[in-house]
């Protein structure tokens, strides 16, 4: 685990998957996960990394523009939870606070009482994000993190998302309250990358995509601000994930809201 994760092959891996040796890999992958091409833009990929970047054709995405409706980051499988002091939830094996993903005691606790939105992203899912709301933000916060495991492997626990790299962005919206949108790389090379710093940023544009990799999106969303819609909540209750796919409304503003 230790060998596989160091920054050294991690860069390999990368460097592997930008080369136009890379292409190879494609045709079987789209095989294997049924992707139907159609939906994306018809280029010619020069590496692995470039397919999986793909874009998708306008009129397959879009996104719900209601200034009431609170939408999806992404495509990915969704679970929603009630942030509390306590709270440890589970990304691939591995249990976490908020307070372990920010690394940030008075901006975790803002969100004490809101709700913590995971997005998770497989390989086959579309890997580009878009922005939730109206509004601006400053500069994208990195966490360098670290690509090892501290724990032996005969434990079988590894923290892993802890220790990689991630960034996150406090979105001040027009209508939702301050939402902290967190991207984590994925274990090997799953790189984000952000397009923006210091924007005025419109709802359903694009925030950034994640070169290979899988990855997950957190949204933490401040109390009383938006009311998800109960199917949702009802699967992670009854421990399902929900398929959400990118600007597709997920939730309701609270009218009572203040902003």
């Amino acid at each position: 685990m230790k060998v596989l994760t160091l920054p050294l092959i991690s860069k390999f891996i990368g460097k592997i998957m930008s080369s136009r040796f890379s292409t190879l890999f494609i045709k079987r992958f789209i095989t294997k996960n049924n992707i139907n091409m159609e939906d994306f833009e018809d280029i010619k990929y020069s590496s692995y990394n470039d397919f999986f970047t793909r874009k998708i054709k306008d009129n397959k995405r879009k996104a719900d523009l209601s200034s009431t409706s609170f939408i999806s980051p992404c495509d990915s499988k969704l679970s929603v939870y009630k942030i509390t002091e306590d709270l440890e939830f589970n990304i691939k094996g591995t249990n976490y606070s908020i307070y372990d993903l920010l690394q940030s005691d008075d901006l975790a606790k803002k969100y004490i009482n809101g709700q913590l939105l995971i997005f998770r992203l497989c390989v086959d899912d579309y890997h580009r994000y878009c922005y939730v709301d109206n509004g601006y933000h400053e500069d994208n916060i990195y966490i360098k993190g670290l690509l090892h495991t501290v724990q032996p492997i005969a434990f079988k626990k590894y923290d892993v998302y802890k220790t990689n790299c991630r960034e996150y962005t406090i979105l001040h919206t027009q209508n939702f309250g301050d939402v902290v949108q967190v991207e984590v790389g994925a274990l090997l090379v799953g790189k984000i990358k952000n397009i923006h710093n210091n924007y005025t940023f419109k709802k359903g544009e694009e925030k950034g995509y994640f070169e290979f990799g899988g990855s997950t999106i957190c949204l933490l969303v401040e109390n009383n601000k938006v009311e998800i819609l109960k199917h949702i909540l009802k699967n992670t209750q009854q421990e399902f994930e929900t398929v959400v796919k990118y600007g597709e409304r997920i939730g309701t503003k609270i009218e009572n809201s203040n902003n």
